[in-house]
């Protein structure tokens, strides 16, 4: 039966810094979701299993076919969807073999199936397009799902999927949901799609102590993960309370030695007491004291070891906490009017059409719809990215965007730099917490941005426009889940809700949309229809 076996697997960067060390997993055919914050080396131990990178030290143990669905890949690498599935000598011979021209090894390879076979694992994916398709033609989500079918096309004995979800509508969404359902052979998902995850038979998780295996889906995962997290604060809880009769013990035994010599000293000062019985008393009371010291000392180091040690479980499971000030935004002002709005690219087929909106006082919308509909567009014309065609925009209260790429961070800077770029009036110290609560402490702020993962890059990005201390009174997120660790949605869901501003959502993430409370859906579809 195929399988995937590592032991003891670490990887380093080219400069040294440890991504994980230790790693013991097996894998065989099931489906498993692979979890961890951004950073803890999933994607790099993808690339490991896909043989792109080569571990620093560690075994892997293969049996079996393993293809990696790659996130993202762009229309100068592959020209179309014959190219992205790798197809084209076996497309051309299929040709001669039409056309008569076929030599006779030519025809003991042609593939007659081969394009009823294409067109199957693009049905899988809901994506009604062609094998010749060009992938400029294609937008970003149809080419995830061009790029899943190719790796379902490969019919591997191990699947990877990193992310498959990311720029997929809700049709895409639940391809992918069924994919996964249906897949008979191994398949192993990084992903932060909550639904998806309910979908597998166990979790991974990776930490930066290794990797932990759950047996079922995500929801009882979470069931698994908030008892240990109890048990952890309980046991961190006693760890403390034996610091305390600890320190309590070694404070009275010392305060009894006190005493004890105290009351040698006294006898010893009235003279009725022989010489040398006296130094046998000090020297047995030093011996005394010293032996309780030594005691006292290693019972304190034992305690707070255990309550060091019961504080990095508890860290360790606790989700990250993002705090936001108020935006004081009154409930009756107009923060964002539209009327009659059209724009795009091409005046002569505008993609936003005759489009209204009025968002006043701290109301919550979502943009919603299927990928290619606009709704990035929409948003750019709401951030003067784009010019209207026809129409006004009025924009009335402090706003800030934080698009899918981030792009107003520079690359070329650190995260503290780029913060402190935003927030001018924000003091060193205002910076480093803001920072830390978003999980960019000491060191980890000085990160280059062009070094970050794209789920660290969000985060960082969503740190210096939510940082300030004065958050905006309109906040735009574009797909902010895109790339996110679980944890890290979890606690921006937590912000959000705190959150007193107006706010405008685009994004194909149903739990995400219900846990931030939406108030009002805007159907992308129906301006574009």
């Amino acid at each position: 039966m195929p399988s995937i076996s590592l032991s003891d697997l670490a990887w380093a960067t080219p400069d040294g810094r440890a991504v994980f060390s230790g790693l013991d997993l097996s894998f065989s055919r099931e489906r498993v979701g692979l979890v961890g914050r951004n950073g803890v080396g999933k994607t790099t131990l993808f690339h490991i299993l896909s043989h792109d990178l080569t571990p620093t030290a560690g075994r892997v143990s293969i049996d079996g076919t393993v293809r990696l669905m790659r996130q993202r890949v762009s229309a100068e690498e592959c020209a179309t969807i014959a190219e992205l599935f790798g197809l084209t000598e076996a497309l051309a011979v299929l040709r001669r073999a039409e056309t008569g021209t076929a030599t006779l090894d030519d025809l003991a390879v042609a593939d007659w199936t081969l394009e009823e076979r294409v067109c199957d694992a693009l049905a899988q994916v809901d994506l009604d397009v062609g094998i010749s398709t060009p992938l400029a033609a294609l937008s970003g989500g149809q080419r995830t799902r061009a790029l899943l079918a190719a790796a379902i096309f490969a019919s591997p004995d191990f699947l990877l999927l990193d992310e498959p979800t990311n720029n997929l509508d809700r049709a895409g969404r639940d391809a992918v949901a069924r994919l996964v359902e249906n897949w008979k052979a191994g398949l192993i998902i990084v992903s932060h799609d909550r639904e998806l995850l309910d979908r597998v038979d166990a979790i991974v998780e990776m930490t930066s102590l290794g990797a932990s295996r759950y047996g079922g889906n995500w929801t009882q995962y979470q069931a698994r993960k908030a008892v240990e997290l109890s048990a952890a604060a309980q046991d961190l809880a006693h760890a403390q309370k034996q610091r305390a009769t600890a320190e309590r013990d070694a404070r009275t035994a010392k305060e009894r030695q006190l005493r004890r010599e105290a009351a040698g000293a006294r006898k010893a000062a009235k003279g009725d007491m022989p010489r040398i019985l006296l130094g046998a008393r000090k020297n047995a009371a030093e011996a005394t004291r010293g032996n309780n010291i030594r005691l006292a000392e290693r019972l304190s180091a034992q305690a707070d070891a255990a309550v060091a040690a019961a504080h990095e479980r508890v860290e360790r499971l606790q989700k990250l906490s993002i705090v936001l000030p108020s935006t004081n935004l009154p409930a009756g002002r107009t923060v964002l009017s539209m009327a009659g709005v059209s724009g795009g690219y091409d005046p002569a087929a505008p993609i936003v059409r005759r489009f209204n909106l009025s968002i006043v006082g701290p109301d919550r919308i979502a943009i919603v719809g299927s990928n290619g509909s606009g709704k990035t567009t929409l948003l750019k014309l709401i951030g003067g990215e784009l010019a209207p065609f026809s129409g006004n925009i009025h924009v009335a209260a402090t706003m800030a965007m934080v698009d899918q790429q981030v792009a107003f961070l520079d690359p070329d800077a650190t995260i503290l730099e780029n913060f402190k770029h935003l927030n001018p009036g924000a003091t060193e110290n205002a910076c480093r917490a803001t920072l830390a609560g978003f999980l960019f402490r000491a060191d980890a702020a000085l990160q280059q941005v062009g070094t970050l993962s794209g789920g660290q890059m969000l985060r960082a990005g969503l740190a210096c426009r939510l940082g300030a201390d004065q958050p905006p009174e309109l906040l735009i997120l574009d797909e902010p889940t895109n790339h996110l660790d679980l944890d890290s949605i979890a606690a921006i869901e937590t912000a959000l809700q705190a959150y007193d501003g107006a706010l405008l959502v685009v994004s194909h993430d149903e739990p995400f949309l219900r846990n931030i409370s939406i108030s009002r859906r805007i159907e992308a579809d129906a301006w574009a229809a």
